[in-house]
């Protein structure tokens, strides 16, 4: 299947409008990196404390930041978190301990941070554990149990939080709910001792700072390493341009992915690592594709200028670039759209990173390629006027990549020897 039969596209005539389009996009990144929102770093890699919480309604993000900011959490980020009809959200601490006290205090402060109108003397039935309501049952005894009041009474806590947990999604909105759960007895005791809010914390996790330090070490020196094995592999089985040019666009394209989570504030956690080395590969392999293609032309092509080489060898592989970007990108886009909150930075990194992998195989390594034979032949042409352009000319042709010549400035052609 071709989209194009025998395509024409100048690519290498446009290759300053690809150049434009590239540093608008790096710098822009680059700025907001640096000035604007930074890299910002997921809870993975700083460390901290996330407590996922479930509303009974629409949570309305600016009012939870002002009761953040009332009780004194004035760094606390917070982002809408799975389905939008589960009404929930995810709020991020900067408590950094790692032990069980740790996990109490952040679910306590979100708690007194969101219960700002609770009634005097009464707890909340949202978010009390099973023991709290065994201890408040045994104490009202409202069945009149006798002997295996510790066994009956825990039965039927562990019932009622069962309901609200796993029936109502962790958020009771009246009492009457629970009728069908417990006993009619306990659910009318309820009401004395306890009232309901319109939240309940589904789950607090907690990443320690040095498990932070050690994961972004980590993930630098993946891609780091990386990056350093595809230039011995380009340069082992082509020359070493070619790795340079490949690491020179795969950095180009890493560049530009982690500033577009930068310009759009989104966190970049393990997940979106993870997107970033499988872009890296794609990418690579993309490049891969057009080199190989260039590199039979070059044996073909013998007296043709090493940019028509260029150009002709990618349009060849032009339809087959499109089919098998145009398939992924639809794969990761349905990703993006219905992968859910936890998948989106991953697929997100991907959607941008494929679409700047694609363009960056054709607009940026070829072009590298050309710019380096130009400088070469140039070099050559100079050393051979001598001093000062004094001197008579022996030769306009400069060595091409493994062992073939081409790409002078003008009329200069490329020829393969051997």
């Amino acid at each position: 299947m071709e989209f194009f039969r025998n395509p024409n596209i100048d690519f290498l005539g446009k290759k300053w409008y690809f150049l434009a389009f590239s540093l608008v996009f790096s710098v822009a990144g680059l700025c907001s990196m640096l000035f604007w929102h930074g890299i910002p770093l997921g809870v993975d890699f700083r460390g901290g404390t996330l407590v996922y919480v479930k509303f009974a309604h629409v949570p309305d993000d600016a009012a939870i930041h002002s009761a953040m900011d009332r009780a004194g959490l004035r760094n606390a980020r917070i982002q809408d978190y799975g389905p939008v009809g589960n009404h929930e959200v995810l709020i991020d601490l900067a408590e950094r301990e790692t032990n069980e006290a740790a996990l109490d205090r952040g679910k306590l402060q979100i708690i007194s941070a969101l219960e700002s109108s609770a009634p005097s003397g009464k707890q909340d039935l949202n978010n009390t554990s099973s023991l709290t309501l065994t201890n408040y049952l045994l104490e009202k005894d409202p069945l009149h149990a006798g002997t295996d009041a510790n066994q009956r009474y825990t039965a039927q806590a562990q019932a009622i939080v069962s309901y609200r947990d796993k029936v109502k999604g962790g958020v009771l909105n009246a009492l009457d709910e629970l009728k069908g759960a417990a006993d009619p007895a306990v659910v009318t005791s309820l009401s004395d001792g306890f009232f309901l809010s319109d939240f309940g914390v589904r789950n607090v996790e907690i990443v320690g700072p040095q498990v932070g330090q050690q994961l972004q070490t980590q993930a630098k020196l993946a891609v780091l390493y990386s990056l350093a094995g595809m230039l011995v592999y380009l340069a082992f089985r082509f020359e070493w341009i070619y790795g340079v040019a490949a690491v020179v666009t795969v950095f180009h394209d890493t560049l530009i992915t982690v500033g577009a989570f930068s310009l759009l504030n989104k966190e970049i956690s393990l997940t979106v690592i993870a997107a970033i080395l499988t872009l890296i590969g794609y990418s690579n392999n993309d490049t891969i594709v057009v080199f190989d293609r260039i590199r039979e032309n070059l044996k073909l092509m013998r007296r043709e200028k090493l940019s028509d080489i260029v150009n002709k060898s990618i349009n060849q592989t032009l339809s087959r670039t499109i089919l098998t970007a145009g398939l992924t990108f639809l794969t990761v886009l349905a990703l993006f759209l219905f992968g859910g909150e936890v998948l989106h930075g991953f697929s997100l990194a991907l959607v941008i990173g494929i679409l700047i992998g694609t363009y960056s195989s054709i607009a940026i390594a070829a072009p590298i390629l050309v710019a380096y034979q130009d400088w070469r032949v140039g070099r050559s042409q100079r050393s051979h006027l001598g001093p000062g352009g004094a001197g008579r000319q022996t030769g306009g042709e400069g060595k091409g990549p493994k062992g073939s010549s081409g790409g002078s400035a003008k009329g200069s052609k490329a020829t393969v020897t051997g």
